[in-house]
């Protein structure tokens, strides 16, 4: 008998972020037979890139980045979870939540996802290298810095890359930013973290400019070039036996001072609802199936997920599968800061990472690329 009821998501082409859900879906149908859930994946780029309100009109089920919240609140393209999901599973998944993960999909009164996957750039290294090397782990700028002329750190470094370790760079030096409509940092602050960022991919190979943190990291765990990347975003399938040649490990990441470590920028993925999906109702109850306590720590994270809710992260069976990845990462995500989520940010982020780029490839002036930056800033505020 043909199922009654079929609801189709997108996603995006890691098995983080496919495989994960598959498995949720297969699982609620087996549940649930006269439903069926078919998920499709797009590549990293399109996932960051692919306007939302075109996906909205063909999916049922969206797997989103948080910066689109300000856009949903506006555009009425996603439903508001307030008004599907019980009150008390909210506030389990506010009280559950992995740094901000939770909130930082809140916007204007409404919950646009669930944070199922939580994530930020962290450390990764190969401590096999490191030990051959006679070397340590870094723990300040200065001491990367070194590390990274001894030629055994490597660094995910295309545009929105980029862009994300200006500002992490800046939070690492106690810095401000986006605190007002004007300008996204104080200007001296800004120049010296471009100037700061320049010194550093000066001393990477060029070729990580093309290369995003999935290539970063197939990279380090199949070949034994290099032993440390400073900023990535953790991917715990790189510290789980079997899935890669080499096993990765993941830590904190390095402040301007060994006693204040540094701040990343949250990632991580919600599960949204298309405002127009025909079976509301059952796309609410998926969703509050795959954002489970049980199923976190359960298929979601055994398909290869990296799970949204904290149990997850504080799970000894789970910590011991991926080489303490949750229990080793878990203070850089606590202390993640959550993007602007106006509703022109997207468009900003997509191009604010280009003139860093250039930049850093071919050098330049770092002031003018603060001011390139701060009035494309301005253009897409108002």
């Amino acid at each position: 008998m043909d199922t009654a009821i079929q609801l189709k998501g997108i996603t995006w082409d890691h098995s983080r972020g496919f495989t994960s859900v598959v498995a949720t879906g297969q699982r609620f149908h087996e549940l649930n037979p006269h439903i069926d859930i078919h998920w499709q994946k797009r590549s990293l780029q399109e996932f960051a890139d692919k306007p939302l309100a075109a996906l909205a009109e063909d999916y049922d089920l969206l797997v989103i980045d948080h910066p689109w919240a300000g856009f949903a609140s506006t555009s009425g393209i996603l439903a508001d979870l307030n008004a599907l999901l019980p009150a008390d599973f909210l506030v389990d998944q506010a009280a559950n939540s992995v740094g901000h993960s939770h909130a930082s999909y809140q916007f204007n009164g409404g919950q646009w996802a669930l944070a199922i996957d939580a994530a930020t750039p962290v450390s990764a290294y190969r401590a096999d290298i490191l030990e051959k090397a006679g070397v340590t782990l870094p723990g300040t700028y200065d001491e990367l810095i070194t590390l990274a002329e001894k030629g055994l750190v490597c660094c995910p470094s295309i545009p929105l890359d980029v862009y994300g370790n200006f500002l992490n760079l800046l939070t690492a030096a106690g810095e401000t930013i986006f605190s007002n409509e004007e300008e996204i940092v104080q200007r001296e602050a800004g120049v010296v973290a471009l100037e700061r960022l320049r010194k550093f991919t000066n001393l990477i190979p060029k070729k990580f400019f093309d290369i995003n943190p999935i290539g970063a990291l197939e990279i380090m765990s199949q070949s034994d070039e290099f032993a440390y990347c400073p900023y990535t975003y953790g991917y715990t399938n790189y510290s789980r036996p079997g899935y890669a040649r080499h096993l990765l490990k993941f830590g904190d990441v390095v402040g301007m001072t060994a006693d204040k470590p540094g701040m990343t920028m949250l990632g991580g993925t919600g599960l949204a609802i298309s405002a127009r999906c025909k079976h509301l109702d059952v796309a609410s109850a998926y969703a509050q199936f795959t954002a489970s306590s049980d199923v976190q720590q359960g298929i979601f994270f055994d398909a290869g997920g990296q799970p949204g809710h904290r149990a997850a992260w504080l799970n000894p069976k789970l910590n011991t599968a991926c080489s303490d990845f949750f229990v080793d990462t878990l203070p850089t995500l606590d202390r993640a800061f959550v993007r602007p989520r106006y509703a022109g940010y997207l468009d900003f982020q997509d191009h604010a990472g280009d003139p860093i780029h250039a930049y850093l490839r071919e050098g330049g002036d770092a002031g003018a690329v603060l001011d390139a930056l701060n009035k494309l800033y301005r253009e897409t505020r108002k």
